[in-house]
């Protein structure tokens, strides 16, 4: 990516604006295609939930990620650039795009601001390929024409554009020139909206997708012939509202019930969203440092101080628990091992508290190196046993058939990078895929030696109540 030394605050004229997309133009003239042209710059403090909400549109595509306890967000709509594949080879893919798209940028202004420069949007199915009539592509990635993100107390706007020869200047420098003065002073009163989850009911829930509790029954005895170590399975429940629901003004709900959590929103421009508030990492790369996890083995939470820490202790003395973390736990190291790093982790796991659920949580940790790149980890990772199974292969060849219902994104990879080699992948867990009045909720459990159809059934319906309460309201 090409950094040109140039103000784009001190330079903020239109005329200015003009003069630079000219040069930009005359840059991909020379090149022979379209160039990827960011512009960033610090503004004042926005929420970029908010922000996305005032400008949303069923029929633009959009991405968001945040971390309300780390005071982390990022929103970006509409698109400058998109990429889209399938097949095992889909993260090499994308990584290739990525990496074309950079090497013919040009970028101005705070690009060593916190989420300052392009960023890349992108998700990954659970599976490498999908079915026909489903939501999401297998793999896809996009740079949106605006992005708006927080860190602490930074906030940080980026106009992307694609400059091709010959482009009418005029227009997009009008454009861009429209997105930087909204940055500059956004008015959220331009937009109202009702409460969420208004005229949703459970007496009119459309029921569920298959028959968990005899799905979990069939698993056992492959677990039980040591055909497979752990299988992890999924419910997908139906509801309908009288009204229109709102993907985002939920979204606000989940996040603020865990704020632990990454929630999330991903649309895909056809008036389908996949929102949730995921408690699971799937790896983050800053400076070097990889960071992932391993979170599985799950139990309520207390109505009270002494019960939750009495359920906490039953949980950590749990053989089925302790074995279902320590078959994650392995995985995820030994995936790291393969890559050539050396994972780091503490030797007993700890406690992941949710408002509703508690997990045994391990974090891990590995120096990057120079050979490995974010996207090589999570082909490395994805899927974790925590949300496939073990062996993973032999997990996964199953589950379709056992649930009933694809997948799509959910316990997918779901994250952003930017052009510096950084960014962040989750796993989209505590989901639901919105579409006009209609929602599908997934929730799974990871069925070893000791599980019973009737606890996996209860342990889902935990996971599914913070869902159903967001699209209650």
């Amino acid at each position: 990516m090409t950094i040109l030394p140039l103000d784009p605050v001190a330079n903020a004229t239109p005329e200015a604006l003009r003069a630079f997309l000219g040069e930009c133009a005359a840059a991909a003239q020379r090149a022979g295609r379209p160039r990827l042209v960011s512009i960033s710059l610090q503004v004042g403090a926005l929420d970029p939930l908010a922000v996305l909400e005032s400008i949303f549109e069923p029929d633009q595509p959009h991405f968001y990620a945040e971390r309300p306890d780390l005071e982390t967000a990022i929103a970006g709509a509409e698109v400058a650039a998109e990429f889209e594949t399938q097949g095992p080879d889909r993260f090499r893919a994308v990584q290739g795009w990525v990496d074309d798209v950079l090497e013919h940028a040009i970028a101005v202004g705070d690009v060593n601001a916190p989420f300052g420069g392009p960023h890349f949007f992108t998700a990954f199915t659970f599976l490498d390929e999908t079915e026909p009539g489903e939501e999401f592509p297998a793999a896809r990635v996009f740079v949106p024409r605006w992005q708006v993100a927080r860190a602490g107390g930074v906030t940080t706007a980026v106009a992307n554009l694609l400059v091709a020869p010959g482009a009418d200047l005029d227009q997009l420098a009008a454009r861009v020139w429209r997105a930087h003065g909204r940055f500059r002073a956004f008015d959220f009163r331009s937009k109202e909206s009702g409460p969420a989850g208004v005229g949703v009911s459970p007496a009119i829930r459309s029921g569920e997708t298959g028959d968990y509790r005899n799905a979990v029954a069939r698993a056992l005895p492959l677990i039980e012939s040591g055909a497979l170590g752990k299988i992890v399975l999924a419910r997908a429940i139906d509801l309908a509202a009288g009204t229109a629901l709102h993907p985002l003004e939920l979204l606000n709900g989940l996040r603020q019930r865990f704020p632990s959590c990454y929630a999330f929103s991903l649309a895909n421009g056809r008036g389908q969203s996949f929102i949730g508030a995921s408690p699971e990492r799937l790896v983050r790369v800053s400076k070097g440092l990889l960071e992932t996890e391993a979170l599985a083995g799950s139990i309520r939470r207390g109505t009270g101080a002494s019960e939750d820490a009495g359920l906490a202790a039953e949980l950590a003395h749990s053989d089925k628990d302790q074995r279902e973390h320590s078959l994650v736990l392995e995985a995820v190291a030994g995936r790291l091992k393969a890559l050539g790093l050396i994972p780091e982790f503490p030797a007993v796991p700890g406690l992941c508290k949710l408002a509703n659920v508690q997990h045994l949580h391990t974090p891990v940790r590995a120096a990057l190196g120079d050979k490995v790149r974010l996207l090589d980890a999570v082909a490395a990772l994805h899927p974790t046993p925590a949300v496939g199974g073990w062996p993973v292969d032999a997990a996964v060849a199953r589950i379709r058939d056992l649930e009933g219902f694809p997948r799509g994104l959910y316990a997918g990879a779901i994250g952003w990078m930017n052009a510096r080699g950084g960014g962040e992948f989750f796993v989209g867990l505590r989901s639901a895929l919105i579409e006009g009045n209609r929602a599908r909720l997934y929730a799974g459990a990871g069925i070893v030696a000791g599980s019973t159809p009737e606890k996996e059934f209860a342990e889902t319906e935990l996971k599914f109540r913070a869902m159903r309460d967001a699209l209650l309201g």
